[in-house]
Formats: structure tokens, sequence, C-alpha cells
């Protein structure tokens, strides 16, 4: 780890570090002018790389906030682009970019990083944990409709992309977000922005207006022959709703297009209950559940104090985290909160498996049973299972 320098990159340096990146990761570099929209999700100060004596390695990251159970919104940075040269991999470098990552995310008083895995088996030794998971679908235009008693009202709005990137993100703003979303900052847009100016057929959206003014939104494109027969499918991108109404309204909207054989929503919420919105459930089907966000508990106990429990009996949760070791150490939770204590532990875990069942995703019982946690107290698990609890299923909905 003595043999490479690790330093911020300044602006000039993120073309560079973007090429490294796609290259890792066997996509092409980006021509000039997708640069002109990539540059754009490159926070300044936000990227750092490795050096020997040439950039063999990078890491990327952005300031949003996470949204825990109960409501709070705490700070949190994105983690993304990280990639090591083929041929400087293994030697220490990705170890020592994240660990500079995490030391100056501490610094800075961010509670939490997060991440999606390119591979599940990386990022747990850095103290990561999957703690949302995701479903994909897919739906059969033709045979599916609502249910009668759907609900009904408000008013909906079809932009094209250039209107949807100046309307949805304040829609999505304004949203109630459950455990597990996080803010969108303009970098993340931007990154969105670029993605999606690559369909063709062009991106579209649609916006539910409810009685308060936009309430949901669903960005979507075509996909399939330009001519017949006309076998193609709607592949949803985004839809976010912030009342029942608003959710029926926008998938009524997608089913009720025209030359479209199937819908497919790649990335929504375990919970997300489009079953129970059609006449005929067997018209869609579940394709994968998979992975979603990783996150990392930077700061244990602000990480803990800010989110809300579940009505059970108190446990002492120990926990040790190598990298951060000012975060090991146990901690008192109880319905009203949680903070450090002497007590004797109920439960010990590393901050990676505390990650895991932080918003819920995972029970502390099932994570006990599968060795991932020790038990100390025979009724520490069930007690656990219900202060970690959530009423909704922990999701993002927002990649990166």
């Amino acid at each position: 780890m003595s043999d490479f320098e690790i330093r911020t990159l300044d602006t000039g340096e993120h073309r560079a570090a973007s090429n490294l990146f796609r290259e890792t990761v066997h996509f092409p570099s980006a021509d000039d002018a997708e640069w002109v929209y990539a540059a754009r999700y490159y926070q300044p100060g936000g990227t750092i790389g490795a050096f020997d004596p040439e950039l063999v390695g990078t890491a990327r990251s952005f300031d949003a906030e996470l949204t825990v159970p109960g409501g709070a919104r705490l700070p949190m940075v994105g983690v993304t682009s990280v990639g090591v040269r083929a041929d400087r991999t293994r030697r220490g470098v990705l170890r020592a970019l994240m660990t500079t990552q995490l030391e100056d995310f501490a610094a800075r008083g961010v509670v939490f990083a997060n991440l999606l895995a390119s591979e599940a088996g990386i990022y747990g030794r850095f103290g990561y944990g999957l703690a949302t998971r995701s479903r994909g679908y897919s739906i059969d235009r033709h045979r599916a409709r609502l249910r009668p008693d759907a609900a009904v009202g408000g008013e909906l709005e079809l932009l094209d992309l250039d209107r949807a990137l100046e309307v949805c993100p304040g829609v999505y703003d304004r949203l109630e977000h459950r455990p597990g979303m996080m803010t969108r900052p303009e970098v993340l847009w931007r990154l969105y922005e670029t993605q999606l100016r690559r369909h063709t057929p062009p991106v579209k959206a649609v916006v539910h207006h409810g009685p308060g003014g936009p309430d949901g939104f669903a960005t979507y494109h075509v996909a399939g022959p330009l001519a017949h027969p006309w076998t193609k499918t709607v592949e949803v991108a985004d839809l976010f709703a912030g009342s029942a109404t608003a959710y029926a309204g926008l998938w009524r909207f997608l089913l009720g297009l025209d030359l479209v054989d199937r819908i497919v929503a790649e990335s929504r919420p375990l919970d997300d209950p489009i079953e129970l919105l059609l006449a005929d459930h067997r018209c869609g089907n579940v394709d994968r559940i998979g992975d979603e966000h990783w996150i990392r508990l930077v700061d244990v106990p602000a990480a803990l104090a800010g989110r809300s429990y579940g009505p059970a009996e108190p446990v002492v949760v120990e926990v040790t985290d190598p990298l951060l070791p000012g975060n090991s150490g146990a901690y008192l939770v109880t319905t009203d909160g949680a903070a450090r204590t002497d007590r004797p532990a109920g439960l010990r875990m590393d901050v990676t498996t505390l990650a895991m069942a932080y918003l819920g995703t995972w029970r502390p019982s099932a994570l006990a049973a599968a060795g991932r946690i020790e038990v100390r107290d025979p009724a520490a698990p069930a007690a656990a299972d219900v202060l970690f609890g959530t009423r909704l299923a922990a999701w993002s909905g927002s990649p990166f």
C-alpha cells in the first residue's frame, strides 16, 4: 500500500478517471458528445485516484441524504465508479481507496456511505452490508386490467424528456420517502439524463396531478422493432407515487398504451402492491429479486440514534468495526432510541451485519440463525426483530 499515492482529483482529471473506470467494467470510453453530459455528474472534490505513478485506480462519491426508519434524513455519500486497472489489481489499491474514502467521510461527519455492488463478495470486508433489495416484474399489457375498485382521480400530463428533467426532480423532492430512499442531488439527475438520452425512441414521462399539485411520475421508453409486427415492450425507469390514487393513475396510463405487448419494471420495492391492483394478478410475473443498495454505517452512534424503533424489550447490541474502531462498542437499543452503554450485550455483530439489519430488510433472528450474529441473550433476537422492523420494505429506487 506504500507503493502508490492516493489523492483527490482535480476537475481536469475527471475524464481520465471516467475512462479508467469504464475500462474496468468493459465499457467504451465516453466520446466528446457524451462527455458533455457525463462531466456534470462528477461532484467537485468527490473523486479520488491511486497513482503508480500514473492513474491506476479511482473511486467517486457525491453528497446526499438517506431516509431512515421514522422519516429522518441523515447525511450520506453515494460511492460509485470504483475501479482498479487490470494490471494493478490484488495489490492493495482497492483497500487503500476504500479506506481513504471512509476516513474522509468520518472526518466530515457523514453518517452513511451507500453503493451498488458490481460483485457481492467485495464490499462486506469494508463494512458495507446489503441493506435494500428490489424485485423486477413484467406485465402482459393485453390481458392486464386494474381492479374496478382501484383509486380514480387527478389528471395525467405527458412530458418529453427535456420537460421531464425540469419537472420530475421537484416532484420527487416533495414525496414522502420510505426507509432507504435518498435525496437526489443535481449530479445524480445529470447521471440519469445521460442514461436516458441514450434511448431511441426517446424517453417520455407521465406526471400525475393530485389536489395539491404533482404527486407522482413515471419515466419510460418503448423498445422493439420499428415496423410490423409491433412486438414492443415498455421499460419503466422510474415510478414514484405519493398516494394510492397517483399510483393507480400512473399504472392505468401505462397499461393503456397502444401497440405495446409487455411492461417491464426492473427495480421495484419488495412490497410493491401491483398484484393487488390487477384484476388478475397472474398477468404479472416476478422476473427477479436481487440486490439493491449496500450501506456502510460510518457513524454508528449517530445512525442508531437517528432512526425510530418498534415496541419491544430493550436489547444491547455490541458492534465491532475494525476499519473505524471508534464505532466499536455496546449500544442499548430501546423503543425510545439508542445510545452507548456499559451493559452486557445480548447480541454481538460486526458493522457489516448491523448495516443489513439497520433498515429492516433482514431480521436479526434470521441473521443469527445464519451465524451472522452471536446471540448471548436467547430473548434478544425476537426483541430485535420488533425493534428494527419497519412498516414498509426498505427500498431506494435511485441507482447510481
